[in-house]
């Protein structure tokens, strides 16, 4: 698509990956592993060019094989642009390659940005996130949720202090189950969202079936806490999402919050983790969400950058 001198097309394969690429992101170093393992797609990686300069580019991601994109994780705009012609190059982008990635009909993928912690006090940072936030509010988009992404070192927790005892789950359904009764009072936003259109056995086994199940690490690394008679607690579920180790989920059972058992819970799921002597583990929270920001600062974790979502209609 030409518009002008301007051109919007998709990139025609990996030979120009090194063009896609040439505005910087943390994700530029994945992209190309992200193409073998078919969690993207040339036609998904779209540029806007001038010559043989680049404008502007949008990316989307999805898990291996999926038709459809998950999440549009890529958008950046040249910062040297007068800022009235970046945010137009940017709109015209995103409307052209969002027209051509979606299908008709489709639920638009989520906008995911990684920013950095400060990002509101940084002088450098907060004008692109702001560009590109009024990129997506001129296409439609709203502000989602902002969350804490966090990261770990190897080292093992405090050995278990014995109010809890662990063991793998019984089962995906008893899992379902645990996820299901943990959903009342969740303060997860993407969770709330999900319960105002479906019932929560249906928003947890969905999470289950397409997420937790995915995971390709070995599911005896889930841990289901109980109280010494055997009453469930609350669970964690360790995991690998073919970047990082990671805390995928943590929860614990409404009628047990407020006794600290998220420590236990937390800790047991990071030495699971520890034990594969893992370089690193990451985890992520909502920033709304403080209990289970503060129960993993306490842990060890410290905030290394956040995410921003967005959501169109």
């Amino acid at each position: 698509m030409n518009q002008h001198d301007l051109t919007l097309r998709p990139i025609t394969g990996r030979e120009e990956l090194s063009l896609f690429t040439r505005l910087p992101y943390a994700l530029n170093s994945e992209i190309a592993g992200d193409l073998d393992s078919g969690r993207r797609r040339p036609g998904w990686l779209w540029v806007a060019v001038r010559g043989d300069r680049l404008l502007a580019r949008a990316g989307w991601w999805s898990r291996p094989g999926a038709a459809n994109p998950l999440i549009l994780d890529v958008l950046d705009i040249d910062g040297s642009l007068p800022r009235s012609e970046r945010l137009d190059i940017g709109e015209r982008l995103l409307r052209a390659a969002t027209a051509a990635v979606v299908e008709p009909g489709e639920r638009l993928p989520m906008y995911s940005r990684f920013v950095p912690a400060d990002w509101r006090e940084d002088p450098d940072a907060r004008p692109v996130v702001e560009d590109l936030d009024d990129v997506v509010r001129r296409t439609g988009g709203r502000p989602f949720v902002e969350r804490l992404r966090l990261e770990r070192g190897p080292l093992a927790p405090p050995p278990p202090t014995g109010r809890l005892a662990f063991r793998e789950p019984r089962g995906p359904e008893e899992l379902i189950d645990l996820m299901t009764d943990v959903l009342p009072g969740t303060l997860d936003a993407h969770s709330r969202d999900d319960l105002t259109r479906m019932p929560a056995r249906r928003v947890a086994a969905a999470h289950y079936e397409e997420e937790i199940a995915r995971f390709t690490t070995p599911r005896s690394w889930w841990r289901v806490a109980t109280l010494p008679d055997g009453e469930p607690v609350g669970f964690v579920v360790p995991a690998h999402n073919g970047y990082n180790p990671i805390i995928a989920y943590l929860a614990v059972l409404p009628a047990h919050r407020g006794r600290g058992y998220i420590d236990d819970v937390l800790a047991e799921g990071t030495r699971v983790l520890a034990e594969q002597d893992v370089p690193r583990i990451r985890a992520s929270t909502d920033l709304g969400n403080t209990p289970m920001a503060a129960a993993f600062r306490r842990a060890g974790y410290r905030e290394i950058e956040r995410e921003i979502n967005m959501t169109w209609q």
